[in-house]
């Protein structure tokens, strides 16, 4: 077990406080925080740029027992706001381990804590919704943290944050374990905060992949030739980069194109529809999805905050394909017209089922 000689606090806006034992960084912040229910998988969840300023509660109770692994980053550099669990174990036991989630977390300035009642902090989440939360030290009275909570706003370029800064390339490493293409194809990928599942998945089946920043303007992508374009997951409001819809807008029609997560409500944005926040969103490796055409159930992968507006899809050309049988929710939406389809889910899982990764393939055989 970790040393238990830190305490620390966290405070949430609208006044519960919760304390317990501090692992990784030390930093004080604020952040939004939001539960996961996933049973494994919590070094892809520190590390997909989606949870970049999120204080994320894990919901199975203990983390860091089977450490970390180079080869299992989903980015360079993770920008999670912060992790609270159960129960944190020091003492990895896994061969591939390379290093504690504790070290981890110290090297990129991500705070811990453990000994949180997570049951009890993930039923407020779902009740209440996602809030803003102050991590911090013990001392901190509760007064002076929720006068901290009024005064700080919740970033909203936290896209421009995780992209990459310059265009870069991806070749296949081997022989495609796709049998659905006929010949090698090159995919533009806009990098709203990529997960290097989504790359990795692409370069497997054959694909060189031009990986470009979340804000490339659509000629650009244009003097690239591609077969196809791919619009990733990424972190927060959708409305938040008008420069990537704007560039999605002008591409689809002349391009295919696939949409994930926060590519799917960019997507949805730049054919006309609308997107909302939900009240405390999808996060987990359990949500079950129908699609409508066949009827069959995926069991998926899931984190975002927004959602599209299925009211809104009336009178643009996206109809919808998928629904989340939880809630009810859109999770895919396809354009016959445009040649261009989307899910809110990750079919490139890591962490979650491969129910979905079919999906990679319907992409490549449009292009």
């Amino acid at each position: 077990m970790a040393e238990k000689e830190e305490m620390r606090r966290l405070i949430l806006e609208g006044g519960e406080v919760y304390c317990g034992y501090a692992f990784g960084s030390l930093r004080t912040g604020v952040c939004e925080i939001v539960f996961n229910t996933s049973m494994t998988g919590y070094q892809e969840i520190l590390s997909d740029p989606s949870y970049t300023g999120q204080a994320v509660v894990m919901t199975y109770p203990l983390i860091g027992n089977y450490g970390m692994a180079a080869d299992d980053f989903e980015s360079a550099r993770p920008s999670a706001g912060a992790l609270i669990v159960r129960e944190y174990n020091d003492r990895p036991s896994n061969f591939r381990s390379e290093m504690t989630l504790a070290e981890v977390m110290k090297k990129y300035d991500i705070p811990g804590i453990s000994g949180i009642d997570t049951r009890a902090l993930a039923r407020s989440i779902r009740d209440h919704g996602s809030r803003k939360v102050l991590i911090a030290d013990a001392d901190i009275a509760r007064s002076e943290g929720l006068e901290i909570l009024r005064d700080t706003a919740l970033p909203a370029d936290a896209v421009s944050r995780v992209s990459c800064r310059s265009m870069w390339v991806s070749e296949p490493s081997g022989p495609a374990q796709s049998t659905a293409l006929r010949k090698s194809l090159h995919i533009a990928a806009i990098d709203c905060g990529m997960k290097q599942n989504i790359v990795r998945s692409l370069n497997a089946r054959g694909c060189s992949v031009t990986v470009v920043p979340w804000n490339t303007p659509a000629d650009a992508i244009r003097a690239l030739d591609p077969d196809g374009i791919l619009i990733s997951n990424g972190p927060g409001d959708p409305e938040d980069v008008p420069e990537t819809i704007a560039a999605v807008r002008s591409l689809v029609g002349n391009y295919p194109v696939f949409g994930i997560c926060l590519g799917h409500q960019i997507l949805s944005l730049a054919c006309g529809a609308k997107t909302y926040k939900l009240k405390f969103g999808h996060r987990g490796g359990n949500h079950p999805v129908k699609e409508l055409l066949t009827g069959k159930i995926a069991i998926t992968s899931q984190n975002h905050s927004y959602a599209v507006d299925a009211d809104s899809l009336a009178g643009t050309p996206l109809s919808v394909t998928h629904i989340n049988l939880l809630d009810q929710t859109v999770e895919g939406v396809r354009c016959e017209q445009y040649g261009a389809f989307s899910v809110q889910y990750h079919p490139e899982s890591a962490p979650g089922p491969q129910d979905s990764t079919y999906l990679f393939d319907a992409f490549l055989r449009m292009c």
